[in-house]
């Protein structure tokens, strides 16, 4: 217990082995601790692996298993160099190189056969054993799983151990020549199996030069290595390529760059350090969820597999944690939607999701551009919520001492940029509702609004189309794609259908004025028998006709349907129409039974509007916390006078969704709001 510690360990490492000798002579579990100090001490030869956890706890694992898990060790020798021998045939090794493998596993099957022999007679022995069952006797202790505290301590203790060996284990940038997706499709049906493009002329083709060397960068999703062979599977942000490590090929640029000197989990060796760890270290330096960049040349495996046969490799960002369930991706709903990082790493299919949202906005701020449309921003915090029916989210200004709300809307703003002279505006941005959250719903999301002067709900109706359309061939293969269990058909026009009319096609005698009073109660009797719930507390027939709309007929809206012509009473911003007393000219846009679109001809009457402002905010007085108020400075603007102006709303998220695929509101926004984890 007196012998000296190599004089090349730091004195930060010499504390770490002082304690873990002293847990060895407090351990109870351990009747000799000073022949496990000793083999400690001793030189790599010994060959035993050691193992440390965050909480200061050391365990020793002897690599000589005792005889009674000698069978089970034997088989997993087997298997393994098995698979090793299978992946180096795959990857055309000589039958000369291959012939020392083989030779290793018939030895491991002969020692197999041996210890079968001469523990057959204890084995039938065991079998009398009263109460014992041959599974019970062939059942091994499982393995201990190290935890993410040990784990993230285990690769913190590697980057400890690239710094002392003057390797920077956080790079500032590293130069790409191609994306794996680049990869695939200047090889595709290129390089027969087993050949590589040894000068990577085929990757430099369309850049007007030779050849060169061809380098990548993205996280290491999976490594697999076989003695003097390494395979990883590498992730960029446009899909995996596969990459092949060689002893000897990475030992050409650095003899140590391929050396193995680990502890425990990879953690590179103390006494060992500087004398055997190459600057690229790259079995004991690397795990799955690290960042590393490789320099090589492309071939195609004898399986066919695309790969870049690695010439050096650099570590660009060293993980801390490991990937979640080893890379079996995250299943649980909520840590994905919690942890949206590693939902983003393991699933590609999300990425993809957010890479299309993408396009898609672009698509959008693209159309509207070439139509002559300018984005103008407008404010987040109001001092009247306005342009539509929902509860604010309320905050505070503690400076200007004012009560404020975030938008609701961004109509209201909008407008009045009609009014100052701009023909055409709109925001795409983030609207704030203090409402419910389901599947549909999200208190923040993000919708499209656009006026244009001199057009109406027509015109808007059209120009939808044409926008969704537009978005939709951005990121579909057609104009026909799923959604669920249905398949939805974008090929325009759309249906076009009344309020009014649709309710009939659910309730046939439902044929009543609006504007008579009188007939509000037939109305709710009408309603009630057809199954539409509270409609007893509804004051107008307007009122009855959208909740019969709503209840009876928006859920069986699947393909694109605009429902047009509103009751006035749900419509405070809407003009008249032209021709039915007590509708307004509106349209609503359905798909997949949820609206994805708004529509007006806005009303540009100040008297009428302050009207039906008035109307709300009666309503609010009244208790109705998603009515509004009377926005004097929107009225004082529209008396200057507004022109005649159709305006449109787009759920951004909504219209995600469908061209998605994506059941869920939160599955297309990045970041949901949800409540802290317990």
């Amino acid at each position: 217990m007196n012998k000296k510690l190599p004089p090349l360990i730091p004195t930060s490492k010499r504390v770490i082995m002082t304690s873990f000798l002293l847990s060895l002579v407090h351990s109870s579990r351990r009747n000799t601790p000073q022949l496990a100090a000793t083999a400690f001490l001793s030189p790599p030869s010994t060959r035993t692996t050691i193992a440390r956890s965050t909480l200061g706890r050391i365990r020793l694992y002897s690599e000589a298993p005792a005889s009674a898990d000698r069978r089970t060790a034997l088989e997993q020798s087997i298997a393994t160099k098995g698979n090793e021998i299978r992946l180096l045939k795959e990857n055309g090794i000589n039958k000369e190189d291959l012939a020392p493998h083989v030779a290793q596993l018939l030895d491991l099957k002969s020692q197999l056969a041996g210890f079968d022999d001469s523990s057959d007679g204890n084995t039938k022995q065991s079998d009398k054993h009263e109460g014992s069952t041959e599974k019970e006797q062939k059942q091994t202790p499982e393995k201990e799983e190290p935890s993410v505290n040990e784990l993230r301590a285990s690769r913190l203790a590697k980057v400890s151990a690239m710094r002392e060996a003057g390797v920077q284990p956080y790079a500032y940038r590293y130069e790409c020549t191609h994306t794996a997706a680049q990869l695939m499709a200047l090889y595709e049906d290129k390089l027969a199996e087993g050949e590589e493009d040894a000068e990577n002329s085929i990757a430099f083709s369309q850049r007007g030069v030779q050849g060169g060397d061809v380098s990548v960068a993205g996280r290491i999703m999976a490594r697999r290595v076989f003695g003097k062979l390494a395979f990883y599977a590498l992730q960029d942000e446009t899909g995996v390529i596969q990459l092949q490590f060689d002893k000897k090929r990475l030992g050409e640029r650095d003899g140590e760059s391929f050396k193995v000197s680990v502890l425990g989990w990879g953690v590179v060796s103390s006494d060992e350090n500087r004398e055997s760890c190459g600057r690229f270290n790259l079995k004991a330096w690397t795990d799955t969820g690290d960042i590393i960049g490789a320099t090589g040349t492309i071939r195609r495996t004898d399986k066919g597999e695309l790969t870049l046969y690695a010439k050096e490799w650099t570590m660009l960002t060293k993980s801390a944690l490991p990937l979640p369930d080893k890379f079996h991706g995250l299943t649980d709903i909520s840590k994905r939607y919690r942890n949206r990082h590693l939902d983003l790493i393991v699933n590609p299919s999300v990425r993809d999701t957010f890479y299309k949202r993408a396009k898609i906005t672009s698509s959008l701020r693209r159309q509207l551009d070439e139509r002559g449309f300018l984005e103008i921003e407008t404010p987040v915090l109001h001092t009247q919520p306005g342009g539509a029916e929902a509860k604010p989210f309320e905050t505070y200004h503690n400076t200007m001492d004012m009560e404020l709300t975030l938008r609701i809307a961004t109509e209201l703003h909008l407008k009045r940029l009609i009014i100052g002279g701009f023909p055409r505006v709109y925001e795409l941005g983030r609207i704030f509702r203090n409402e419910g959250i389901s599947t549909r719903h999200n208190p923040e999301f993000t919708s499209v609004e656009l006026y244009q002067a001199y057009a109406d709900y027509h015109d808007m109706m059209d120009l939808t189309e044409e926008l969704v359309c537009g978005m939709a061939s951005e990121v579909c293969e057609s104009m026909t794609i799923p959604y669920g269990e249905h398949t939805i058909s974008l090929e325009r026009p759309w249906r076009r259908v009344t309020m009014h009319d649709i309710v009939k096609e659910e309730i046939p005698d439902f044929e009543f004025d609006l504007l008579d009073p009188s007939t509000l109660e037939a109305a709710k009797a009408a309603a009630t028998r057809a199954g539409v719930p509270d409609v007893n507390k509804l004051t107008t027939v307007g009122y009855v006709l959208n909740a019969c709309f709503e209840e009876l007929c928006e859920p069986k809206l699947i393909q694109p349907t605009f429902v047009i012509d509103y009751p006035v009473e749900v419509s405070p911003l809407s003009k008249p129409h032209r021709s039915k007393p007590g509708m307004v000219e509106r349209f609503e846009l359905f798909a997949t039974g949820r609206e994805m679109a708004n529509s007006f001809s806005e009303l540009t009457d100040p008297v009428d509007q302050r009207e039906r402002f008035e109307a709300q905010a009666a309503k609010k007085a009244a208790g109705d916390e998603e009515a509004c108020g009377v926005d004097e400075e929107f009225l004082m603007a529209l008396e200057q006078g507004m022109p005649p102006t159709g305006g449109l709303g787009i759920g951004i998220d909504r219209l995600v969704m469908l061209l998605t695929n994506s059941p869920s509101i939160r599955d297309v926004i990045a970041f949901p709001l949800l409540k802290p984890d317990a």
